[in-house]
Parts: C-alpha cells; structure tokens; sequence
C-alpha cells in the first residue's frame, strides 16, 4: 500500500469506528446486545493500529 492508500484506509476506518460507536450507544440505552458491536470495534482499534504504524514507517 501506498502512503496515501494508507491514509485512506485510516480515514475510512475513524468514519466506520465513529458510527459504529453511535450504534453501540444506541443499542446501550435500549437495553441490546453490544457484544457484536464491540467486538468490531476492537478489530477496527487493531487495524487503525496496524495501519498507523506501517504509515510511520512508509
């Protein structure tokens, strides 16, 4: 991947994190199941991490 395909994915992931965490809200104060919810959310933190740190050493 390129530097700005990187940058890309990374921006693409923070927008998919952001309203992933306004659907774990919402399920929250209805009283749903989040375990699925979180569980993306903790592999997009990985992939966000992973990403970033191939950006500081492109």
């Amino acid at each position: 991947m390129t530097k700005k395909e990187i940058e890309d994915r990374i921006n693409l992931l923070k927008s998919d994190y952001i309203r992933m965490q306004g659907d774990l809200e919402k399920k929250e104060s209805i009283g749903g199941s989040t375990a699925n919810i979180e569980k993306q959310l903790e592999e997009l933190e990985e992939e966000l991490a992973n990403l970033k740190h191939r950006l500081v050493n492109a």
